[in-house]
């Protein structure tokens, strides 16, 4: 085991444990914050895999964009922030039967199966090559894109302001 599965194997540990906590806190801006960890783990994820364009896409999109708008959505409405969220204790022998089992499977398949590794070279980065293409080849198709993206957010902006 080298450095690069251990690096691999700590972003997985983030985004589980983070995406356990997700699911199970009960309030809901612990559980926002929480997927921050998971949405930052997932990016790790995907650059040690290769996919640095995703990777940035990934924190530009869901941690710069959707979940800071939902934080800000969570905390600016007053009634939100302190709700409790209800579950019912009666389903819960089925569902620990249920992952136990899958569980189970799932972990005896990792054990039991022949794994085939062979030796690669490093994925080269592909964010130069896009950022070209983006900016050469299609400059005027980004450029209206972003011109929609803003015309739908003024859009809603204006929707959301309507007092009825």
């Amino acid at each position: 085991m080298n450095l690069y599965d251990l690096i691999f194997y700590l972003f997985a540990a983030i985004t589980v444990v983070s995406a356990f906590f997700v699911v199970t806190n009960r309030n809901i801006v612990y559980s926002a914050f929480f997927l921050l960890f998971t949405f930052f783990g997932v990016a790790g994820i995907y650059v040690l895999l290769g996919a640095d364009f995703v990777a940035i896409v990934q924190l530009i999109v869901y941690v710069g964009g959707i979940l800071i708008l939902l934080l800000f959505g969570v905390m600016l409405t007053n009634k939100i922030t302190n709700v409790e969220i209800k579950t019912g204790t009666i389903n819960i022998y089925p569902a620990v039967i249920g992952v136990g089992l899958l569980s189970g499977s799932l972990l005896a398949a990792l054990i039991t199966s022949k794994w085939k590794t062979f030796p690669t070279e490093a994925p080269l980065p592909t964010t130069a090559s896009l950022g070209t293409i983006l900016l050469q080849q299609y400059a005027l198709v980004f450029e209206l894109l972003g011109i929609i993206l803003l015309i739908a957010l003024i859009g809603a902006a204006s929707i959301a302001r309507r007092e009825t």
